[in-house]
């Protein structure tokens, strides 16, 4: 029978949670715009919902980019529930309202997750919205579009980049020096590091547990390149915490205080082998 604490999600401050949190806070002081790209699964999500516990909304506005909705009005709603504010009527009634509940509440970061997802009409609105900060509230907002993408890919580039005055304006508004930032994944002595921190939060159930001493095999298996398909020779934490927490479950299972190195194997063998299906 398995314990509970498995099933129990937690942030872990990791280096990568620290570089992409130090770029959301950068953009918070500055009220600076960036597209954000990291790896799937390198832990945006977490690191972005901590960031807003920790500094607290509505400073921060933290929202997802609709799926299969391209209309203005899906992101619209998003940002209105995360400010906790219904309005009745129109979207054409509540649309003109936004910006002043933005202001009336103090918000100085709209951060969208998964905006590669963004529609054309989701950077409209959002331009549109922020126009209308500066010119009636003078309030000037920071904008974090934070997307995935491997390798040398920028989403949303190839839309900014058009000629239309409309994406020139929007590109001026980027943020001078690093307008597009890709925020890479862990090294070999960060997964150490990593795994350091997980063996404390482990200790109850394995008071012997010495994840540390498997460091460098962990970090070549999860490199390989179905893993690591652009060979950046970086892991990500959504693999990492899949391989160490099916083997420490297995572990547990077994009765055992600290994992075996065949355990960690398999649990490898298996992730790799189902790589785009692999729940934990």
């Amino acid at each position: 029978m398995t314990h509970p604490l498995f099933g129990t999600e937690f942030f872990v401050e990791t280096p990568f949670a620290k570089r992409f949190q130090a770029t959301l806070r950068s953009s918070l002081h500055k009220r600076s715009w960036h597209v954000i790209v990291a790896d799937p699964g390198s832990g945006k999500t977490m690191s972005i919902r901590d960031l807003v516990e920790t500094t607290g909304a509505p400073a921060i506005l933290a929202v997802t980019c609709p799926k299969n909705n391209d209309d203005e009005q899906a992101l619209g709603d998003q940002l209105f529930t995360a400010l906790g504010v219904k309005l009745p009527g129109h979207w054409r009634t509540r649309k003109p309202k936004l910006m002043g509940h933005l202001h009336q509440y103090g918000t100085k970061l709209i951060v969208v997750d998964d905006a590669h997802d963004l529609s054309l009409q989701h950077l409209m609105f959002l331009k549109e919205v922020t126009d209308q900060g500066r010119l009636q509230y003078n309030h000037r907002l920071g904008l974090c579009l934070v997307a995935a993408g491997r390798g040398t890919t920028i989403p949303l580039k190839e839309i900014l980049d058009q000629p239309e005055t409309m994406w020139l304006q929007f590109r001026r508004r980027m943020d001078k020096l690093e307008p597009f930032c890709r925020i890479t994944g862990h090294t070999s002595e960060e997964v150490r590091e990593i795994l350091a921190t997980l063996e404390i939060a482990y200790r109850e159930l394995f008071p012997q547990l010495n994840l540390r001493q498997w460091s460098g095999i962990i970090y070549t298996w999860l490199t390989q390149s179905l893993l690591d398909p652009t060979n950046s020779g970086r892991v990500t934490m959504d693999n990492l915490m899949k391989l160490v927490t099916t083997a420490l479950e297995w572990t547990y299972e077994a009765g055992l205080t600290d994992v075996k190195e065949e355990m960690l194997e398999q649990a490898a063998e298996l992730l790799m082998l189902r790589r785009d299906t692999f729940r934990r």
